[in-house]
């Protein structure tokens, strides 16, 4: 129903899950880990790695009253600007970052935070944009990204049908043609029982654009099972180890658990299939271990058969078990051994 690309990767109904690597804060701060955390996306499959491009200043203010303390989370106890100091990706490190990517074949882009990331990432130029769920509201922001006419990617969590609609009305003013929206649950980490990923098709239909899922839950089964609700975009955290602590490590994905659900992605892919009835090519061999009509007693021409020496039993060779009824009293027309498929032939005065 929607296709298009980000960079050479096509994004859509059609096309396969495009699963995206969040590297966030879990470089903490040190150039190495995140190149590493790059290696480690294209190595466990996936299609993209996503950075997050802001500084304390352009999120944020340096104030320390009650209006900027994090309560609640798991952040608890900080305030929003020490936060973001600890967890904010360098921006030297972007394009070096980028290489990296490109040379591995991955897609590079970032969820930017303000006008002067945007600038930025803009000439950097990258292919496509996120927008965080908690910049949904800032229609400033994605008037901006909406401008340069890139694929947009956008998270809802916490945000109401009205909102949504008017971020992705805003983007399409604004210039933006393709669009992607994740169903999100804005809570870190997320529980399981809050997804609600039902509201994944629904996504789909109410705006006619292709949906995806923002996964901040401890595993990976809700990606999984967003895929089989048409999900056609993933998006979860990476991490190297869980161990080396910071701000996002809770709830991302050591690289062995990233691959092993891209892997199960696939899976679940493939066994959706289509809509199809009827025998499939891997069942061919099966079918002849259905049930049919066998003769299970040695019957002598002439004797009538009964539920004692016909039976409905596998493999499939005799006729089919609907003619049982047409066939029970009738007489045999020569002699029958046991084991043998019913046929019209050994049915005396009876034509099919």
């Amino acid at each position: 129903m929607v296709s298009f690309f980000i960079n050479n990767t096509p994004v859509g109904s059609s096309a396969k899950t495009y699963i995206i690597a969040e590297m966030s804060a879990n470089h903490n701060q040190d150039f190495k880990r995140a190149a590493a955390i790059v290696k480690a996306a294209s190595e466990a499959g996936a299609n993209a790695i996503k950075l997050q491009t802001y500084t304390p200043e352009t999120i944020t203010i340096d104030c320390k009253n009650k209006y900027f303390a994090i309560k609640g989370t798991l952040w608890e106890g900080k305030n929003l600007f020490q936060l973001y100091r600890e967890s904010y990706t360098p921006w030297e490190w972007h394009p070096k970052l980028n290489k990296i990517a490109q040379d591995l074949g991955l897609d590079f882009f970032s969820t930017p935070f303000d006008k002067t990331a945007v600038d930025f990432l803009e000439k950097m130029g990258v292919p496509a944009y996120k927008i965080a769920s908690f910049e949904l509201v800032d229609i400033p922001l994605l008037r901006q990204v909406g401008a340069t006419g890139k694929p947009v990617i956008m998270s809802t969590g916490m945000a109401s049908l009205a909102e949504i609609d008017e971020a992705v009305t805003t983007l399409r003013q604004s210039g933006t043609k393709d669009i992607i929206l994740l169903k999100c649950v804005s809570a870190y980490p997320a529980p399981a029982e809050a997804m609600n990923l039902k509201a994944i098709p629904n996504l789909s239909t109410a705006f006619g654009v292709c949906v995806g899922l923002s996964d901040h839950t401890l595993n990976s089964t809700a990606a999984i099972a967003a895929v089989s609700l048409g999900a056609r975009v993933v998006e979860k955290h990476l991490t190297l180890s869980r161990k080396n602590g910071g701000s996002d490590s809770a709830f991302s994905l050591e690289p062995h658990e990233f691959k092993a659900m891209v892997k199960a992605i696939r899976t679940t892919e493939n066994s959706l299939g289509e809509v199809n009835y009827g025998i499939t090519t891997p069942e061919v061999a099966s079918r002849i271990f259905r049930r049919s009509l066998f003769v299970v007693e040695n019957i002598n021409a002439g004797e009538k058969f009964s539920t004692k020496n016909i039976r409905s039993i596998r493999p499939g060779h005799g006729l089919h078990t609907r003619y049982l009824d047409n066939i029970l009293g009738r007489k045999a027309a020569c002699d029958i051994k046991r084991g043998t498929p019913l046929s019209w032939g050994l049915i005396g005065g009876l034509k099919p």
